[in-house]
């Protein structure tokens, strides 16, 4: 008990935890900073304003009461934002289903834009994914076709594409068949990713037991030193040849004994070089994550133009290579589709799923693609970002929008404060610029404002702003210049328009 696959898969799954994104962090305690500021701005406001007002011999208590210093405190705290955060959010999710993927949480899409690593499978993402085997390459002194029965005989309880090809490539190259094969005395091994291996173990009517395993070829270098033997020097040239040229090579052996190579190719997918480039330019390394040997790794690496890879990886070492990246402060997001994917799903701070997959990935992963296309990831990515964009000018506009409704109000609620006979304003009214009528219309502008504002947004935040691949300075300076200035100024041509209206249409 608790040492079988799937205990190990539970295991690693439930020690498995996900934080909260720097961005989410950052955010939240600007917006809690902003709502304390203000908050003890207007909670000390009116002690202040009543002690100058005594010490000029002013009565302002109609001016400051309850209800206008809760309208201000309203008017000031980041109610902008704060209100458009969930429309943020849907919309992101929304637009992840327009693409046939399915998010727990908004969250997950605002974690997708905060991405520093991509760990991609090469098998379907990166290369087409129809690996399929071409050749056999048989050791000194055997021959091909009792290479290919072999291979066949090894890959009888091989499920995965690559097993089916072997026994398909058998029988067309030498008219091998599955069938013949006698079912009594045979025990299947099936291939297993932490294995990489699969075989069979016969029993011959004399009782001698005969075990063939086919698979990665470090798995398989391994079984022959457990049977006391080594690899040919001649086979391991084949392997690596194959494994240079960008193919991967399936080692084949029978009681330790080394038969030959399968030949396994692959094709990587046009325009991903170009894809992998944008991701680079974002900031966002990319790892290839592969069972395949270091060189065929490294030759596909360099063909896809991938910052980094993996090779001859295992569950563990995917969920360690998860934490590593964690651990100096990244957000990494993957994909899978296997049981034994769960964990580093689970781990990833974006886990994408794929519907085709076990119940356990989609149940591990914050995201189901329900097209089960693992390169879909990068379009994740990609959402996830344009949705950080706008939240980030959303909130450049609140905050400048706020500073701008401070000195708006302020002064117009100050402005007879110090003045020198009834009626006449003081010298604090040369800072009510925009000549707002008085304290209850710049606060019922103020207000209404607030209140247009919130709605008018609402499209933005629910269409996003336009996305490009630029760098966060670029993204930044653009923000500052668009969002930053419009929410310093509209402000206070909006409640000067508003304030115009009230009074003139004789409102108060």
């Amino acid at each position: 008990p608790g040492e079988s696959f799937l205990d190990r898969m539970i295991h690693l799954v439930e020690g498995a935890e996900r934080k909260k994104t720097p961005n989410e962090i950052a955010l939240g305690i600007l917006l809690i900073g902003l709502t304390l500021v203000f908050f003890l701005s207007v909670g000390t406001l009116k002690t202040f304003a009543e002690y100058s007002a005594t010490q000029a011999g002013q009565d302002l208590s109609q001016v400051l009461t309850l209800p206008v210093l809760i309208s201000l405190l309203v008017c000031l705290i980041p109610t902008t934002i704060g209100g458009l955060l969930s429309a943020i959010g849907i919309s992101g999710m929304d637009r992840l289903i327009q693409k046939n993927v399915i998010a727990t949480s908004g969250r997950a899409v605002e974690a997708a834009g905060d991405i520093d690593v991509l760990l991609l499978d090469k098998t379907g993402t990166i290369t087409l994914g129809n690996r399929q085997a071409v050749a056999f390459l048989p050791a000194p002194g055997v021959s091909e076709e009792d290479l290919a029965r072999t291979a066949q005989l090894a890959s009888l309880s091989d499920e995965t594409p690559e097993g089916r090809s072997i026994v398909v490539l058998a029988k067309l190259k030498f008219s091998l068949r599955a069938e013949s094969y006698r079912s009594g005395g045979m025990t299947f091994v099936p291939f297993t990713a932490q294995t990489r291996m699969s075989g069979i173990d016969l029993i011959g009517d004399d009782g001698h037991k005969q075990s063939i395993r086919k698979g990665a070829m470090d798995a398989v270098e391994g079984w022959i030193k457990t049977q006391g033997k080594i690899v040919p020097e001649a086979t391991g040239r084949d392997a690596a040849q194959v494994a240079r040229s960008g193919g991967t090579p399936l080692l084949v052996a029978v009681d330790g004994r080394l038969l030959g190579v399968i030949h396994l190719k692959d094709v990587v997918k046009g325009g991903i070089r170009e894809r992998f480039s944008e991701l680079r330019k974002m900031g966002i390394q990319t790892v290839m994550i592969t069972g395949d040997n270091p060189l065929t790794a490294a030759a596909i690496a360099a063909e896809a133009g991938v910052d980094d890879f993996m090779a001859e990886a295992t569950p563990e070492m995917k969920l360690a290579r998860i934490r590593s990246e964690q651990a100096l402060g990244k957000l990494v997001a993957m994909t899978g589709d296997g049981t034994n994917d769960a964990p580093a799903l689970a781990q990833a701070d974006v886990g994408v799923a794929m519907n085709s997959g076990t119940a356990a990935a989609r149940e591990a992963g914050n995201m189901v693609d329900l097209d089960s296309n693992p390169t879909k990831l990068i379009e994740i990515v990609e959402t996830g970002k344009q949705l950080l964009m706008t939240r980030g000018a959303l909130t450049t506009f609140s905050v400048a929008n706020d500073v701008a409704k401070y000195f708006a109000i302020i002064p117009a609620m100050f402005a007879a404060l110090y003045g020198v006979g009834g009626g006449q304003n003081g010298p604090l009214s040369k800072l009510n610029i925009m000549g707002l009528e008085s304290p209850e219309s710049a606060i019922l502008a103020a207000v209404i404002f607030n209140a247009l504002i919130i709605i008018a947004l609402i499209p933005i935040a629910l269409k996003g702003v336009s996305y490009r691949a630029l760098g966060a300075s670029a993204i930044l300076r653009n923000n500052l210049l668009v969002y930053g200035v419009g929410g310093i100024v509209l402000p206070f041509i909006g409640i000067k328009l508003i304030d115009w209206v009230i009074i003139r249409g004789g409102f108060l």
